[in-house]
């Protein structure tokens, strides 16, 4: 019988500083209050576009907008990686369970077919080596 791991148990390594930084980062800029400040951001610079033509500030403000968006981008797609694998393992914690099971049910019920069903699952879902998700991606 498989050891017991609990889905919010798979993973037992720490995280680095970038996925900590990308975890409160995602958080900040999930929140309203953000939402907020990039309007009121937007509302402050719009009308400098009518009453200044300084191609040097427009240049300036263009250029920090997409270097922030890039970065959010980039740390946003962290923090939402981090949780697919975290969801997938929980998938894979119900599905190794209800293999289990239906195991336990086939040798109680001594039904053959039920075999083939649990092979299915498990392949179906990636239960085997070469298709593990806690595979270490290096």
């Amino acid at each position: 019988m498989n050891s017991i791991h609990m889905p919010s148990e798979v993973s037992n390594r720490r995280l680095g500083f970038f996925d900590r930084f990308a975890g409160r980062s995602s958080a900040v800029a999930s929140r309203a209050p953000f939402f907020a400040a990039c309007v009121l951001l937007i509302v402050v610079w719009a009308p400098t576009v009518a009453f200044l033509s300084f191609d040097t500030w427009q240049l300036l403000i263009n250029t920090a907008t997409t270097i922030v968006t890039f970065l959010l981008v980039a740390l946003l797609q962290n923090s939402q990686t981090r949780n697919d694998q975290a969801t997938q393992h929980k998938l894979n914690a119900i599905a190794d369970g209800l293999a289990d099971l239906m195991e336990r049910f086939a040798e109680y019920t001594e039904c053959k077919d039920l075999h083939k069903e649990i092979h299915e699952l498990k392949t179906a879902v990636g239960l085997e080596d070469r298709e593990s998700t806690t595979r270490s991606v290096a």
